[in-house]
């Protein structure tokens, strides 16, 4: 039996692809525009059709719509035939998959859409084709080779499906001025939702947990209240104003000198620059700025540049940034 080289097979199915959707960033033209204009101006949500694996390239891109700031549903055609048709309203937008442009399921909904009077569009792999013809505005993906030797297994045409509609969401996001702060709202969860929403703030020791230290108290004194806290440091403080900060940097210099430090005042061995952060900027933030400093702990200050808590490395690994 002949070995396969599926490394070999592998990277032809990718060039062919590839070639595919460089031939599609060429062909398309000003159908898009008017495609994206129209799905600007949805008053509802921008409703995702098809069926097989048009309807997983469909469900796919409705998932980045609604993540980018356009609120959009998926429906499946054949469940849409069975009742899911009553989800679309007259102020949505129908934006539909279908490669052949001839799936029975979607030509049936057809008539429905075209009584409901919404504005439906798609996206095929045949401008003649029954759905695209029908269509108030269709795309052509222009996809003539599958990467798939029988030609029959949908390979490039969704892959140009599914780059199209990543195209759309791409030009409304940035039609609608979409932020990091607007794409932190629909990202809750997960390690992305958690390094655009947290701020310093949430994840900061403060109040009782944090060690504090006055500029006169000795250096035995401040051990102690390191020793208590196990934050590894101490904010020396005098009434409400940060004065420095004792870290076990400072602690190992001090430890050189033959005086006998115990009794000696903290304000003699502190750290005087202590780097700050504020308590309202991103927790990434801070990451970022014990990065460059090569350190492990930021004193965390309020807007009247009062010290408000102190947050740590291993702080940032607890919450998931890291």
């Amino acid at each position: 039996m002949k070995k396969i080289n599926h490394l070999k097979i592998g990277k032809r199915t990718i060039q062919i692809e590839a070639n595919g959707l460089d031939e599609l960033a060429k062909s398309i033209g000003a159908e898009f525009n008017y495609v994206c204009d129209k799905l600007l101006q949805t008053k509802g949500k921008i409703i995702t059709l098809g069926i097989g694996k048009s309807g997983h390239i469909a469900k796919k891109v409705s998932a980045t719509l609604s993540s980018t700031g356009s609120p959009s549903n998926f429906i499946n055609a054949a469940e849409a035939l069975h009742g899911d048709i009553g989800g679309i309203n007259k102020s949505d937008k129908v934006l539909i998959f279908s490669h052949s442009g001839q799936s029975k399921e979607i030509i049936d909904l057809l008539p429905y859409l075209k009584d409901l009077g919404c504005d439906f569009f798609s996206i095929t792999g045949s401008k003649d084709s029954i759905i695209a013809n029908s269509s108030n505005i269709n795309i052509d993906t222009g996809i003539s080779k599958e990467a798939c030797p029988l030609d029959l297994a949908p390979t490039t045409s969704t892959t140009a499906s599914l780059a199209l509609g990543d195209a759309i969401a791409v030009a409304l996001l940035e039609a609608k001025k979409f932020k990091a702060d607007d794409f932190a709202k629909s990202h809750p969860g997960g390690k992305l939702g958690r390094r655009l929403i947290l701020k310093v703030e949430d994840v900061m020791k403060k109040g009782k947990e944090l060690p504090i230290v006055k500029p006169t108290d000795s250096l035995a004194k401040t051990l102690i209240e390191i020793s208590s806290k196990g934050l590894g440091v101490a904010l020396v403080k005098e009434k409400s104003n940060l004065k420095g900060i004792f870290t076990d940097g400072d602690l190992r210099r001090v430890l050189s000198n033959k005086a006998d430090l115990l009794e000696a005042p903290i304000s003699k061995l502190m750290s005087k620059n202590a780097k700050t952060i504020r308590n309202s900027a991103l927790a990434v933030e801070a990451i970022k700025l014990m990065q460059q400093n090569k350190i492990y702990s930021l004193v965390v200050i309020d807007n009247k540049t009062k010290p408000a808590g102190l947050i740590r490395m291993h702080d940032l690994i607890e919450a998931g940034l890291v």
